[in-house]
């Protein structure tokens, strides 16, 4: 509610500032139709800052560049590029395009394009690969205006955007305001981003483009419309998708502070999906039905073994550098899963177990939804297997499928005060201990009367489990937050150094300097785990943090509610009527 409140007030500043802030319109107030003029002087800033980086004079400034923003500030106008998620606000399509045009063109700084080319034929392309890599940034995300955006004038005309940009038809149907509509369920095409360049670019500048080469257009086209080149590498389409990662990435965590928690996550779709198909066109150990490869594909679909193949993509990406991509497993999972690229088994589990032909044991695997998703671009497809891969769905969680041991009969509850904790140097073996009580004779009758132990205590499946505790957190959580909470979690893991977090009573207590440790305000880590309720409670209605004793000091910190925590026993844990916050 209050997100929606804060985002009414704005849209209504923006777009009637001569109302007062304290009444609101009664209806759709929709969006003013600004000249060109008014609408760009609202990004001065970051005008000049183009200019700077593009180091011409005003003249050649405004003759190449000014007049590309001029052509897609009159395509897109005030829309915004999201109904509530990154640039969500008017004005946000315009801002999100020339932001990513703008760090796009300051990394060709720092590539060489036509490497193999002579000096001189390097001195003739260079300034046509710079500006065509500001062009595939400014247009990154215009494909929005034909996939996911309906706009209507007063007597309810609809914008015929294929026709021509929004701002020449609003001059021609002598609008004074436009209104906005979201496709229902739109699905994100990137190809339709083509059919904008012609409102962008006009043909003089695409001819200035191709003169003497045949490669500087197809790569720009490729990446306006998001088809991959695996035959050659696209250096213009790695920048644009760095810096289109880094601007949405940065927009997120300020609307985080800003207006309350956006959608984390929902962009990051195109990135993995780039990531398979490169590693399917590229790399050995992803060719389908070879021996230990990541891609089975039988009658029965395509699938990934997980989780060596999300370990692959997340290499893949740290190379990229791109900003905001999740680190876990089970994020990239959740990520495509909700995308609809990975397809759920019949009873809604994430995972399927496939039988590799010629493997000693079934291994864990997802399953992709269409094999066009993989294989886009591959003529002929590998030929499937005989055989059908699947057997009976996994019904349990990795973590809890692994061989356990035999539990042992239920033990009374420890005394108040206990907690659990981690014994450097025993794999994983876990003890309760008392607050303050460090003598052995005391620890050993603690022991006898600990409950059931929360990780694995057996050596046959010390190592097994040793290496699935982490976290498995909500896409919504801030990705700094979570990518600070995983590392702390993983110290749990045998061979990481000294555990920087414990299991108590409740769950796992991670002590609020961690946070601190790693550039993030206490207040900002309470904040994002309370919004995504992964915080556990003493008392319903007390404070979220609690002081204990933690390597003998008395230590401030919270506590993640043990379903956020892959490789632990649920059953172990206390279940009080202390309520998640």
């Amino acid at each position: 509610m209050v997100t929606k409140w804060l985002g009414h007030l704005q849209w209504t500043t923006m777009l009637a500032p001569s109302q007062p802030h304290s009444t609101f319109a009664s209806s759709d107030p929709g969006f003013e139709a600004l000249p060109l003029d008014d609408l760009l002087s609202q990004h001065d800033d970051l005008i000049v800052r183009i200019k700077l980086c593009h180091g011409s004079d005003r003249a050649d400034f405004e003759q190449t560049i000014m007049s590309l923003i001029r052509r897609y500030a009159s395509l897109v106008h005030l829309l915004p590029a999201t109904s509530d998620n990154y640039f969500c606000i008017p004005g946000g399509l315009l801002r999100l395009g020339m932001e990513v045009s703008f760090f796009s063109l300051q990394g060709t700084d720092a590539h060489i394009f036509s490497g193999r080319s002579t000096i001189s034929a390097r001195r003739h392309l260079e300034p046509r690969w710079r500006l065509a890599t500001f062009v595939a940034g400014l247009c990154c995300e215009a494909h929005r205006v034909l996939s996911h955006i309906i706009v209507t004038d007063a007597p309810d005309e609809v914008w015929p955007a294929y026709l021509l940009p929004l701002s020449d038809w609003l001059i021609a149907r002598q609008a004074g305001r436009y209104f906005l509509r979201w496709r229902p369920q739109a699905i994100e095409t990137r190809s339709l981003g083509v059919f904008t360049l012609a409102h962008v670019v006009p043909p003089a500048v695409m001819h200035f483009l191709a003169e003497d080469n045949t490669v500087i257009v197809p790569h720009l086209m490729a990446s306006v419309s998001g088809i991959s080149q695996y035959r050659d590498h696209n250096v213009l389409d790695e920048l644009v998708r760095r810096s289109l990662a880094l601007v949405i990435d940065r927009n997120l965590l300020a609307n985080a502070d800003r207006y309350g928690t956006p959608q984390y996550g929902s962009h990051l779709e195109r990135y993995l999906v780039d990531a398979l198909r490169h590693l399917a066109g590229s790399n050995a150990g992803w060719q389908a039905n070879r021996e230990k490869s990541r891609v089975w594909f039988g009658p029965d679909g395509l699938f990934l073994a997980w989780p060596s193949a999300a370990e692959d993509i997340q290499k893949l990406l740290d190379t990229a550098q791109l900003p905001g991509i999740p680190k876990a497993p089970e994020t990239i999972m959740e990520v495509l899963m909700l995308a609809g690229v990975f397809e759920p088994t019949s009873a809604g589990n994430s995972t399927w177990l496939i039988q590799p032909p010629g493997g000693k044991a079934k291994i864990e695997a997802v399953k992709l939804s269409s094999t066009a998703i993989l294989f886009a671009g591959h003529d002929p497809l590998p030929p499937p297997l005989a055989e059908s891969l699947t057997s009976s769905p996994r019904q349990n969680p990795p973590s809890a499928q692994a061989a356990e041991p035999v539990a042992p009969p239920p033990l009374p509850d420890g005394p108040p005060g206990t907690q659990l904790s981690l014994i450097p140097g025993n794999s994983g073996q876990t003890h309760q201990a008392a607050s303050h009580r460090q003598d052995a004779q005391a620890e050993a009758a603690l022991l006898s009367t600990a409950p059931p132990s929360a990780l694995a205590s057996t050596s046959d499946t010390q190592t097994t489990q040793q290496a699935t505790i982490g976290l498995q957190a909500p896409l919504r959580l801030n990705p700094v937050v979570r990518d600070a909470l995983t590392e702390v979690v993983n110290t749990l893991n045998t061979g990481t150094g000294p555990a920087q977090c414990c299991t108590v009573a409740l769950g796992v207590f991670v002590p609020l300097h961690e946070f601190e440790r790693r550039g993030i305000q206490p207040s900002v880590a309470l904040r994002a785990l309370s919004d995504v309720h992964m915080l556990i409670r003493a008392k319903e209605k007390g404070p979220p943090t609690t002081s204990r004793d933690f390597n003998g000091t008395s230590t401030v910190g919270l506590t993640i509610a043990p379903r956020f925590i892959n490789g632990v026993d649920m059953e172990a844990f206390a279940s009080p009527e202390a309520k998640g916050g």
